[in-house]
């Protein structure tokens, strides 16, 4: 876990219910969980091996070791999980080093909770370099702290990221909304028992008790974020 400003207090001073604002990185903030398919076909293809476009909805979202670990036990590469993590980050460092796009109203959100002085983090199955790398376009100043994949001992679909981000931030994780895009991602947040805004990506998810479901970022803003805290059971 990283910390770029020091962790603030644990409610905004209008009282609201809302403590912090716990975002995923890719497909939720920026638009790359194209890129990391497009790496991996890519990176396949060079082993000799085709990927079946059905495995996508597997394979998006989850942590590099449970993703790289299907594709090679599916395929039957001759490549070692190991191996295939360091293709796989160099081959997406290279895309984004050419194209970062962001999801539409992911600035605008991130200036809105900034100027409101929202306790923000960054949560994302990605490993660090590359959190750090899309930092850079991103904008590091929006973040209280940021949470990478190989800084715990269990990434998503396991709730320790967000409990780690709550607990950096001086927050409750019941009073947290959660931005995400995948069900692992959703996974992890209700596990970790805070409110969730499911902004699905790749594959269709189900609205629940503690998840509200949108489909664009463009829909989500303070307000809308202050309001989970009052439907809360």
């Amino acid at each position: 876990m990283t910390t770029t400003v020091p962790a603030l207090g644990t409610r905004p001073a209008d009282g609201s219910a809302l403590q912090a604002v716990l975002l995923d990185m890719d497909g939720t903030l920026v638009d790359t969980e194209g890129f990391w398919w497009d790496v991996e076909v890519e990176t396949f293809a060079g082993l000799g091996h085709a990927l079946d476009e059905s495995w996508r909805h597997v394979v998006v979202g989850g942590p590099m070791s449970r993703s790289a670990g299907f594709l090679i036990e599916a395929t039957g590469a001759d490549i070692t999980v190991a191996e295939l993590t360091v293709l796989l980050n160099q081959g997406f460092e290279d895309r984004i080093d050419r194209a970062l796009p962001l999801m539409p109203g992911a600035s605008r959100l991130l200036a809105e909770l900034a100027a409101h002085e929202v306790p923000t983090a960054l949560v994302s199955a990605s490993h660090r370099r590359i959190i750090d790398r899309v930092l850079g376009t991103l904008g590091s100043e929006y973040f209280a702290l940021t949470v990478a994949g190989d800084e715990v001992a269990r990434t998503k679909p396991h709730p320790d990221p967000y409990l780690l981000a709550a607990a950096g931030l001086g927050a409750e994780p019941s009073r947290c909304a959660v931005v995400e895009d995948t069900a692992t991602g959703v996974a992890a947040a209700e596990a970790a028992g805070c409110r969730v805004v499911a902004v699905p990506s790749v594959a269709p998810i189900a609205a629940g008790d503690r998840r509200t479901v949108v489909d664009s970022l463009e829909q989500v803003d303070l307000a809308f974020l202050r309001g989970l805290m009052t439907e809360m059971p």
